[in-house]
């Protein structure tokens, strides 16, 4: 019991300070130039796996006075997230050169839940779904951290945090991968909508001239 409570107690600390970053340094928004930024979804994915990795490793060193050795499985959880943040960025970063496009991102926030499952057209079903699958496999790795400290059974501490098999790693980073994909033409087609309103203005200002 003792030890559930260590690793409850580290988590809550961490969620704390992950929470005042973000109140105090925008760490889970977007880059917005909205007053009141949304939430950025692969922020939010990278600061979830940070969160229950970093709990359940500093549990462990503090419980069994050991440091654990990652698995493989959990490095590359960690890759897949770090891997969306950066390509997230990478397209914020191309569109905000563009001056002709608009970003949805500049919209006000409506909430964790609605901007991180949301894209140019509101609610997505691809975006839900990474957001259920990263919410199931992080609440079961919680669980299951959460037992493993107490099972005596357990004598190597690695096996502590457990291993994530391969199929659902592949799972996990076909649904980052979905979100990346689909995350590219997001404020392009605002883009062509904007370049389609300034042709139909000039023909229609073209039309009237020739009245005139």
């Amino acid at each position: 019991m003792k030890e559930q409570i260590i690793f409850g107690s580290v988590f809550l600390v961490l969620l704390i300070i992950f929470l005042y970053f973000d109140f105090k340094y925008d760490l889970l928004k977007d880059s917005s130039a909205a007053v009141k930024k949304p939430y950025s979804y692969s922020r939010v994915q990278l600061a979830w796996w940070t969160l229950i990795i970093l709990s359940s490793f500093i549990s462990i060193v503090i419980v069994k006075s050991k440091i654990p050795e990652l698995d493989p499985s959990t490095l590359i959880l960690i890759g897949i997230s770090s891997a969306t943040i950066a390509t997230g960025r990478l397209i914020d970063v191309s569109d905000q050169k563009d001056p002709t496009i608009y970003r949805y991102q500049n919209n006000e926030r409506k909430g964790l839940l609605l901007d991180i499952i949301s894209d140019q057209n509101g609610a997505s079903i691809h975006r839900l779904q990474t957001v259920l699958f990263n919410l199931t496999f992080g609440i079961w790795m919680i669980t299951m951290v959460f037992n493993n400290l107490t099972d005596c059974s357990i004598i190597d501490v690695s096996k502590i945090i457990p291993n994530i098999q391969s199929n659902n790693l592949v799972l996990l980073g076909l649904s980052s991968a979905t979100y990346a994909a689909l995350k590219i033409p997001e404020n392009s087609s605002t883009k062509n909508s904007t370049s389609l309103q300034e042709k139909v203005k000039e023909e229609a200002k073209d039309d009237n001239t020739k009245k005139e």
